[in-house]
């Protein structure tokens, strides 16, 4: 079609040119979220059909309107700019679509037109522009209809690295969409995290009640247990409030790391060797003792009593027939686990599910990653890692252990937090990927297994560097002190870290891993969360943690090599790379080569917009408007969103418009007055307000996210700074 003929003309000497760009992949739709797969082809915008922004509502959307367009325009003129229309219409499809519509930063206007490359644009102008006024209501771009060159500088970009359709063949930003991004040099998964709870004493442990309410419980060192609704506001009163069970230990270390329920209905406890420094008990010390419960994988059928005891004993438990073992004993040979998961196994195929990781904490040298099969013996105290500790009890034929499938030396950190296998739903991309943490040096690192090899690969997970974190709600920074991963009712993967490793302190904080680079269509991971009776006040979560811009999330490694290979090893993961662990500057810095203007439109504000809070609120309105009018919409829960006019009044739209800081709300527009704002969800709907409220959140509404409207029923307002009455 026509609107293709600039790329046609991009030479060899132009593209060599943008793959030495330096700039890095961003992928954004316009509702300020990563790109997706549509779950079945697009049928009017086809080459997004693979990985793009529109399901087919949208796309048939865009269709729709292709066909007004075809209505409106003489049938000569139409013959020669549909293929324009159609390249247009469809960039609201792209992968780079927030890019392209200057839609990166939430708090300024949409684009009504795709920016535009300049050659592409020059083109365009010579026979069809008179097309741009049917795709805009922008005034000000139709005045410039005349002027060839003053309207393709109106229509382009400030980042001319996204301009259309130049991005298409820009090899940089296109060899790696749609895949979790790897910082070569590094050799790192750039990763970006979402603040779910902060102000935790030590949270240790989060576990999902598996309900369907989809409430999360969380424990703080001190014994208390906070109960979470989806929507992460708190219940005031604790759940649990003292420790239930005590237990003796013979040290006050390695006291072991968790309590699992399997799919077999058994429980499964981890117990530490009982502390000291290596496994000083006995001749061969309590993780090799089968007589022992410390140092173990216990196993227990808590259901039914028997031998005397206030449990049962599974009959296919290893050790059962041993006179001289404890039968609850599961596996033997560990000297401190420190959290333990069960694989979910693949949502599809069902592969790996029931598989048990464990972290196991090193002595001096090691830490490793172990996966834990009944009756099997993990090594310590005769070895640490893949390397012997007790050289005598190592030499022992009978040993017959298990090496781990990861150990890494205590250059890269000295207190391994086990993790979870990712099988959520949001992010393919990370399924089947094994994601673990540090305690020490705050190091979060995965493994990925090779199903023909059984080998894993390590890779450490980074932060996003550059704009790989820069949507709404994300952050690129962490608190150090990994104490423990969770996965919630949906199988999303969250972990729990603190800046000060103390009882005490409340700087604990809950992140929720998110991939920028892609995630599931919308629709498909929609949960409806069981209700259930509340008896206490709710407080509501605010998150406090900052997306920090920097040109690296991490250093470039300074640290020596790790050490020699190990000698005796099963397959694994190559020894890592040593970073130093992520760290908080005290400044933001702009990336190298990053436009000053941060990709605005020529004579925008360049300065920095601050990250929006919990019930902000902005005015979208075309270019032609005054300021004061327009669109209302509200930032909540990380994303921003359209609010429905059932009930809209006078009163909701005083509320908006003292936000903004105007003295005075004219009147409350209507039915998509000020158009409607299809790329968002409708996040409120009716709005009853006094007028005395700070912002729509505290006004009665129907819940966030509930409503039964369409954007034709967008609310907006006429705000001024003059009393509208004298």
């Amino acid at each position: 079609m026509a609107g293709w003929r600039a790329v046609a003309r991009i030479g060899p000497g132009a593209l060599l040119a943008l793959r030495a760009l330096l700039a890095a992949a961003h992928p954004q739709c316009l509702d300020f979220r990563p790109p997706f797969r549509p779950p079945q082809p697009l049928s009017f915008c086809a080459q997004y059909s693979a990985f793009g922004c529109c399901t087919a509502e949208q796309d048939a959307a865009l269709a729709r309107r292709f066909r007004a367009l075809e209505t409106r325009m003489d049938a000569g003129v139409w013959a020669t700019c549909a293929g324009y229309a159609l390249d247009l219409l469809c960039q609201e499809c792209s992968p780079y679509a927030a890019h392209l519509y200057d839609a990166e930063d939430p708090a300024t206007p949409l684009r009504t037109v795709p920016g535009l490359c300049e050659d592409y644009c020059l083109d365009m102008w010579q026979t069809c522009r008179g097309l741009f006024r049917h795709l805009s209501p922008d005034r000000e771009l139709w005045a410039l209809e005349g002027n060839r060159a003053k309207l393709c500088r109106y229509l382009s970009l400030d980042d001319t690295d996204y301009c259309f359709p130049s991005l298409l063949v820009n090899e940089n930003l296109n060899s790696n969409l749609g895949r979790v991004v790897a910082d070569t040099p590094r050799s790192c998964l750039q990763l970006c995290l979402e603040e779910v709870a902060n102000g935790l004493r030590n949270p240790v442990a989060m576990v999902h009640a598996g309900d369907g309410s989809h409430r999360l419980f969380v424990a703080e060192q001190v014994g208390l247990v906070w109960t979470y609704l989806p929507d992460r506001s708190r219940l005031e009163k604790p759940f649990l409030n003292g420790i239930i069970l005590e237990i003796e230990e013979p040290a006050s270390n390695h006291n072991g790391g968790q309590l699992l329920f399997g799919d077999d209905g058994f429980l499964y406890i981890f117990t530490g060797d009982g502390g000291m420094a290596g496994d000083p008990f006995g001749k061969f010390g309590n993780a090799q003792n089968k007589s022992a419960l410390l140092g173990k994988v216990l196993r227990i059928d808590v259901d039914r009593k028997e031998r005397g005891l206030p449990y049962g004993i599974p009959p296919d438990n290893p050790f059962v027939d041993d006179p001289g073992a404890r039968p609850e004993v599961y596996a033997l040979g560990v000297r401190n686990m420190w959290r333990c998961s069960f694989d979910r196994g693949d949502p599809v195929s069902g592969t790996g599910r029931g598989r048990l990781f464990c972290g196991d904490v090193g002595q001096n040298k090691y830490e490793e990653v172990d996966l834990v099969e009944r009756g099997r013996n993990y090594g310590w105290r005769a070895r640490e890692g893949f390397e012997c500790y007790d050289r005598k009890l190592c030499a022992n034929a009978s040993l017959d252990d298990v090496l781990p499938i990861f150990a890494y030396p205590h250059k890269l950190g000295k207190s391994v937090t086990g993790g979870y296998v990712y099988r959520g739903c949001e992010y393919p991309n990370l399924n089947g990927l094994y994601i673990f943490g540090d305690f020490m040096s705050g190091r979060l690192m995965s493994l990925r297994e090779n199903p023909e090899t059984g080998q894993w690969r390590y890779s450490e997970v980074c932060m996003g560097r550059g704009q790989t974190c820069a949507f709404p709600g994300l952050i690129n920074n962490y608190y150090p002190h990994i104490i423990s991963f969770a996965e919630d009712e949906a199988g999303e993967l969250y972990f729990m870290s603190t800046g000060v490793p103390s009882a005490t302190a409340a700087r604990g904080v809950i992140y929720k891993v998110i991939d920028p680079s892609r995630r599931a269509p919308p629709g498909k991971c929609k949960i409806r969360p069981a209700q259930v009776k509340v008896k206490s006040h709710l407080i509501p979560f605010v998150p406090k943690e900052k997306f920090i811009r920097t040109p690296e999330s991490t250093p470039r490694p300074t640290t020596r090599a790790p050490t020699k290979a190990p000698r005796r090893r099963r397959p694994t993961a190559a020894p890592p790379v040593p970073t130093p662990r992520p760290t908080k500057p005290q400044r933001p810095t702009r990336r190298p080569g990053a436009r000053k203007g941060g990709g605005r439109r020529r004579g925008r504000p360049s300065t920095a917009v601050p990250e929006p809070q919990n019930g902000s609120v902005r005015l979208v309105r075309p270019a032609s408007l005054s300021p004061g009018r327009g669109r209302v919409e509200v930032f909540i829960g990380g994303r921003w969103g359209t609010v429905c006019d059932d009930a809209w009044d006078s009163k909701a739209a005083a509320v908006v418009c003292r936000q903004l800081g105007f003295a005075h709300a004219v009147r409350a527009a209507k039915r998509a007055e000020f158009g409607e704002g299809r790329a968002l969800p409708i996040l409120l709907d009716n709005v009853h307000c006094t007028g005395s409220e700070r912002n729509l959140l505290e006004c009665a509404h129907a819940g966030v996210g509930t409503h039964n409207c369409k954007h034709e029923e967008d609310a907006g307002v006429e705000c001024s700074h003059q009393d509208p009455n004298q």
